[in-house]
């Protein structure tokens, strides 16, 4: 394993390049619209795991309600596609918008709780959206959902093929990477590090505790948003009981699976999760059971995932360091033994 981790390390760059354009060709080459189906699913659950993560991974508060966001958002780009004939670039900017408001407005009383108590409350909003949604039937039509929801529509060009939504989640996905990685490599993502480490010592060192762990959570909710808007343009269909409690322990399971705090480990739950209950669709009254297995011996064996506390720029330090010094200690042993 430590091998593998230390040529992954060093290798970086080139097997994400490779795993890049596997993901490019792969719908030339698995056209199946059944296969396709189950890869954009993959892709989108990425991107709802990265953007957890970012709450439960980096900062280290547990979240129970990552679905109320992306139904927020599912809702708002279905409005929008609807009733506003939005483009689908405007409508996944609204959609991160009225996500992000929600999560801002959620996050100023319930941040200062810790630990169950914040997630037996962000459990809780995830319930009361989605009575919400049942309800106001004036707004999200109730039990019945929002249907006949338009293909996306970005710059007068309409995808209405699996192969072009398969590209658009992915070029989604890319960029959710892209920003939970400048975030965390940014100084407010050291900060983030430092309160999920202590948040006494961080706020002895001067970093505002409360104000890291809103913008932390809203940024979660935009981009939990993203994907609920292009959800609800791929679906072309949406209604409450695809955002209830039961997806955000899905979403969690993946992000647990994968690694806290590992954007590689959270596409590498997300592939998983999504993928393996396909495979098992077979044995669909023992399917469950399987997936909560895999969970439980995870939690018990390697609570912190797949990639969890693996840091590959310190193990390419450490790997650098080491060839340095051994070169240092061949120049200096060579002229002692002349």
């Amino acid at each position: 394993m430590k091998k593998f981790l230390d040529f992954w390390a060093m290798n970086s760059k080139k097997i994400y390049l490779v795993l890049l354009a596997l993901a490019l060709i792969f719908p030339w080459v698995f056209n199946k619209p059944y296969i396709m189906n189950v890869a954009v699913l993959c892709f989108l659950y990425t991107t709802l795991s990265l953007s957890l993560n970012l709450v439960t991974g980096y900062m280290g508060q547990l979240s129970l309600g990552h679905a109320a966001f992306y139904g927020v958002g599912a809702y708002a780009g279905a409005i929008c596609a609807t009733r506003l004939g939005c483009d689908f670039l405007l409508t996944i900017v609204i959609s991160a918008g009225v996500a992000a408001l929600v999560g801002l407005i959620l996050s100023l009383p319930i941040l200062r709780l810790k630990g169950r108590y914040l997630a037996i409350v962000t459990l809780a909003f995830c319930e009361i959206t989605r009575l919400v949604e049942l309800n106001w039937v004036e707004v999200t039509g109730g039990p019945m959902g929002i249907s006949s929801i338009p293909a996306p529509h970005i710059l007068g060009f309409t995808l209405k093929s699996t192969r072009s939504k398969y590209y658009l989640i992915v070029a989604i996905t890319l960029v959710t990477i892209f920003i939970v990685h400048s975030l965390m490599n940014s100084r407010t993502g050291r900060s983030i590090s430092a309160i999920k480490g202590d948040e006494i010592a961080a706020s002895a060192m001067g970093i505002n505790v409360f104000k890291y762990k809103v913008i932390c959570f809203t940024i979660a909710s935009a981009l939990a948003g993203v994907a609920g808007a292009f959800y609800a343009t791929y679906m072309r269909y949406v209604d409450p009981t695809s955002f209830a409690f039961d997806q955000s322990v899905q979403i969690l399971g993946m992000t647990i699976l994968g690694g806290l705090g590992s954007i590689p480990g959270s596409v590498i739950g997300a592939f998983v999760l999504t993928a393996i209950p396909e495979m098992l669709r077979g044995l669909m009254e023992f399917r469950q059971v399987i997936y909560g297995l895999i969970l439980a011996i995870m939690v018990v064996f390697k609570p912190s995932g797949l990639l969890g506390n693996i840091n590959f720029k310190h193990i390419r330090q450490r790997i650098l360091f080491a060839r340095e010094n051994a070169k240092k200690g061949g120049g200096d042993r060579g002229p002692a033994e002349s």
